[in-house]
Parts: structure tokens; C-alpha cells; sequence
């Protein structure tokens, strides 16, 4: 039976992230309504079904297979899911991959890390309304629950997610009876996802749960908003510190997908208070470069061995002195 710490994982996770998770957990503000009161916000009930998109769904089977191919495919893996929280459903709408440098065995996965708090401002950034809905982790063997060490750390950790309730998959490999061979899936039962091999059992626990309850799962045609940020990841995960520190010290901080010099790169746009300032930082690999943009002319920027933050700082005090 697999041992993954996961109270001591997310306890620490949401500790250096208490700002975000804070946010994540918290339910959208209710608009209000034109010469009336606000609405009423959401009442959660028990999850009673998992939706996800197509595109999710083909990430998890996919990365999972890539991931058994390489040299460490004997090895734990796991998702982070965020999306939507409604009354009695979630709709996953996006994935987060575990950590390049996580700590994982044959019976234990550390797949979360500073790199998902970037992420998740990424994703979050053109749609608030998405929150952290659960975590998928994989088995390496023919245990298709979630563990007793899954159970202690689950328990006290779902009380963080709206409706004090999380979503739980549990990867395995393995052909078995309902299986199908060619390469469509199947649903052999309301709550498992069948494909190559592969298969996924999800389960919901609330807090106060004494056990997980298996939730059935279903499909709807749609993205995994997270997708592109595969192409970034690198600079994402080998940056997160630092523009997890720009993202809380400077009040407009948005991040693109832009095309780099030798393919994507991940571009970090610092607002300032001048209409049409900004200090753009492009991370492409191990290269950092700056630009500074006034109204409509942009400037590059050498400081070539500064690190985004630094870099940031650096021009900004520059600036002053100038001005």
C-alpha cells in the first residue's frame, strides 16, 4: 500500500502560499445586481459527479503514458486539477504536471511545488472564477483508492477547497476485464476511465469524511486552459520564486505565451503607474531578457546576468534616478 505524505506535502505547500490559497478557496464574490442587493452566494452540496473536458481527459491518459515511457516511469506522478466549483458538480478545466524535480518513488509522489503558485496565477489570471478542485496521483501498482496515507493528509487539506470537498483520481496500468483495444475509451464504471491500459478512478472526500466516495465521472467537449503552459514549463518551474515575488509586490503583473528566439517563451509584463509603462522580462531557457516600454517605444535592457525580480528592481531604480 503506497505511504504519500500528503498532510506534510500540502501542508507546507499552502503554508508558503497562504496569500493564494486563501484566494483560491475563497468563493467568487456574488455581482451585484443593478439598484438591488447582491446575489446569493453559492450553497455547495456534496459532489455528486466529475465533468471533465475532452482535452483534460486526453492530458491525463497521455501524460501518463508518456511519463510510464521514460526512465522514471516506475515511479508516482500526479496533476494538480483547478476549475469549477458549482453546487453539486465540478468542471475541471485545467491540469498542472508535478514538479521536473520531484521528490517520488515507486510509492510516493511530492508533485506539488512553487511552480504550481505561478501557475496557478497564470491560469487563474483571465478567469477568476477557477480554483484548485482536487489532485490525481498514480499508483504504480493494482491499488485503485486512495491509500490510508492518502486519507490522513486528504482529510484536513480538503477543508482549504470550496465546499470543504476535493476531487481525487487514482492512476494505475494494467489491462482488465472492459477494457477496449482500439485505442477508444471505455467506462467500465461510473466512476473509472479506461484507455491503452491505463485507467483512472476518481472519489470525492469531505471534510469530516470517514472514507472517499467514488463519483462518477463524465465528458464535455472543452480545453485544458493549462496546456500551453507544457511549453514554458521549464522557465516557469526554474524561475517561480522570483515571480512569485513580482507577482505579489507590484499590483499590475500579468504573464503571456510569447514566440521566443529559438521557440515559445514565457514573457512577465510589470505595469507601471505611467499610462504605458511597463518592464517586460522574456524567459526563454536560461536566457533572460529585459525591455523597457514608454508610451508606444520599447528599450532593451542588458543585464544579462540578473534574475527577473533583480532585473526589475534594477530598471526601476535607473528610471527614478533619470527622473
Amino acid at each position: 500500500m503506497t505511504a504519500i505524505t500528503w498532510k506534510t506535502l500540502l501542508t507546507d505547500w499552502l503554508r508558503r502560499t497562504r496569500e493564494l490559497a486563501a484566494d483560491l478557496s475563497r468563493p467568487p464574490r456574488p455581482p451585484a445586481a443593478a439598484g438591488g442587493p447582491a446575489a446569493r452566494a453559492t450553497e455547495y452540496g456534496r459532489i455528486e459527479r466529475v465533468v471533465l473536458t475532452d482535452d483534460v481527459s486526453r492530458t491525463l491518459f497521455d501524460e501518463y503514458a508518456g511519463h510510464r515511457a521514460t526512465d522514471r516511469g516506475a515511479e508516482e506522478t500526479g496533476w494538480v486539477l483547478l476549475g469549477l466549483r458549482r453546487p453539486d458538480e465540478v468542471l475541471v478545466l485545467a491540469t498542472l504536471p508535478a514538479s521536473t524535480d520531484r521528490n517520488a518513488g515507486v510509492a510516493h509522489v511530492w508533485i506539488t511545488g512553487p511552480a504550481h503558485t505561478v501557475a496557478s496565477r497564470i491560469v487563474r489570471q483571465d478567469d477568476r472564477r477557477l480554483s484548485i478542485l482536487g489532485i490525481v496521483h498514480t499508483h504504480p501498482g493494482t491499488l485503485r483508492h486512495p491509500s490510508a496515507g492518502d486519507l490522513r493528509g486528504d482529510r484536513e487539506w480538503v477543508a482549504n477547497l470550496r465546499g470543504g470537498e476535493g476531487v481525487f483520481g487514482i492512476g494505475t496500468a494494467g489491462a482488465d476485464d472492459g477494457d477496449t483495444t482500439d485505442g477508444v475509451a471505455a467506462r467500465p464504471k461510473p466512476h473509472v476511465q479506461s484507455l491503452g491500459g491505463l485507467r483512472f478512478h476518481w472519489y470525492t472526500l469531505g471534510t469530516g469524511d470517514a472514507r472517499y466516495r467514488p463519483v462518477p465521472v463524465e465528458l464535455t467537449l472543452g480545453p485544458d486552459v493549462a496546456k500551453p503552459l507544457r511549453a514554458v514549463w521549464r522557465e516557469v518551474e526554474d524561475h517561480a520564486a522570483r515571480l512569485e515575488r513580482l507577482a505579489t509586490t507590484f499590483a499590475r503583473v500579468r504573464f503571456e505565451l510569447t514566440e521566443g528566439k529559438h521557440g515559445p517563451a514565457l514573457a512577465v509584463v510589470v505595469g507601471l503607474p505611467d499610462p504605458g509603462h511597463a518592464v517586460r522580462v522574456v524567459l526563454e531557457g536560461k536566457d533572460v531578457r529585459y525591455v523597457y516600454e514608454a508610451g508606444g517605444d520599447a528599450f532593451g535592457v542588458d543585464l544579462p546576468d540578473a534574475p527577473p525580480d533583480q532585473g526589475v528592481f534594477l530598471i526601476l531604480a535607473e528610471v527614478a534616478a533619470r527622473g
